[in-house]
């Protein structure tokens, strides 16, 4: 009974912490004739709640020596909550901006927070976890890009596709304060609390981390405006999010069951890159020919690599703590790279007149995680993230 309701909690807290970012996009053409955004200040509505996801993590250390789990938890659905109601009366760009960096604190406490939650709550079952995770995480997106214009619609203000989302993060609250475990996180001091920044391995995973979800946060913030600079509607571009979403569901829980007896994650990771990249090349060399297809083949390989690249670095360490403090500072400087990533390709679009650079560069930058993959063989993790001093521990693996 305890694990249904810690997996209940943790698909309802996952549902909660996209639609801040994907109810943008949809409604981005009637948000910028009302306020008067611009293409890189629209970028701003994706890129700074990013940056906030980063940045949060990488502070957790300091931040829980007065702020429990319990209070994190409380205190960033309570601010999701707010921006989104926020979001039903504001009418100005500085407004706007401002409720996206609100919820962008929001989701960077709780998200921090989910992987060490999970490895705690699941450590037999982790890799199959992480990905049913990872799907309630993309589902929630895509249900806010699908139905926000539908909600705008029905209530003849763009506001409303991007407010009524305060409903399922007050029903977040509502469950985690009468759910949860009483047990609160085991309390970690120096290295073991998250200060990894003089550790090459959790570097190179936050990096990793970082420009291979960075195609997510970019589709999320231009495809619509793609699909209605090719002709299409914004309930279009807003379908087009979910289609990528349904796949990117798929990819993060398919991949992962079935490579769940596979220690190795690097095949599992190469063959949802691999995918992403013929996505991208589909989008620059024939780009209305099958759109469909190749969103859903990006969708899939976003969706699979997300969940397995975070499996991959709770893999690294036994303890779930220690995991978890790791998998804290790899999204915190890969959230900061993930919300850069939307900035260049939004500038990219205003310089050269269309999307085709953009695609261009997710395709590199695709093509150099393949090759970077390569260091993340399992027999190497506990020598790559033992620091001098410490003893070394064999990795932890599901």
């Amino acid at each position: 009974m305890r694990g249904a309701l810690n997996l209940l909690l943790v698909v309802l807290l996952a549902l909660n912490l996209r639609p801040i970012l994907t109810s943008i996009g949809p409604l981005l053409e009637p948000m910028r004739e009302s306020t008067g955004l611009g293409y890189q200040q629209a970028a701003l509505l994706t890129a700074l709640p990013v940056l906030c996801m980063g940045l949060v993590p990488l502070l957790q250390p300091w931040l829980r020596r007065w702020l429990s789990e319990h209070g994190g938890m409380l205190a960033g659905l309570s601010a999701i909550a707010l921006a989104c109601l926020w979001r039903l009366q504001l009418g100005s760009a500085a407004a706007l901006i401002a409720s996206a960096v609100l919820a962008g604190l929001g989701v960077a406490v709780v998200q921090g927070m989910m992987p060490g939650l999970v490895n705690r709550w699941f450590p037999g079952r982790l890799a199959a976890t992480m990905g049913l995770y990872s799907a309630a995480l993309m589902s929630g997106g895509g249900l806010a890009a699908v139905l926000g214009p539908h909600l705008s619609g029905y209530f003849g203000r763009w506001q409303a596709g991007l407010g009524l989302w305060a409903i399922p993060a007050l029903l977040a609250v509502i469950a985690w304060a009468a759910l949860r475990p009483r047990r609160d996180a085991p309390k970690l001091d120096g290295a073991e609390g998250g200060h990894w920044f003089g550790n090459r391995r959790a570097w190179l995973l936050a990096l990793y981390f970082g420009l291979i979800n960075g195609g997510y946060t970019s589709m999320v913030a231009w495809l619509p405006a793609y699909h209605l600079e090719h002709g299409g509607t914004a309930q279009g571009g807003g379908d087009l999010v979910g289609l990528m979403t349904i796949f990117q569901v798929a990819g993060a829980l398919g991949l992962p069951l079935l490579l769940r007896r596979w220690f190795d994650r690097r095949p599992g990771l190469w063959l949802a890159l691999s995918i992403q990249l013929v996505g991208f090349l589909g989008l620059l060399l024939a780009p209305t020919l099958a759109t469909g297809a190749w969103v859903a083949m990006i969708g899939f390989g976003l969706g699979a690599c997300f969940s397995l690249s975070l499996t991959l670095t709770l893999e690294h360490l036994k303890s779930p703590a220690e995991a978890g403090s790791l998998a804290s500072f790899v999204q915190g400087i890969g959230f900061i790279i993930t919300g850069i990533v939307p900035y260049i390709t939004g500038w990219l679009r205003d310089v050269s007149g269309d999307f085709q650079a953009s695609w261009t560069l997710l395709a590199v930058t695709v093509l150099a995680m393949l090759l970077v993959t390569l260091c993340f063989a399992p027999r190497g993790y506990a020598a790559a993230i033992t620091r001098p001093g410490q003893a070394k521990q064999a990795p932890a693996v599901s």
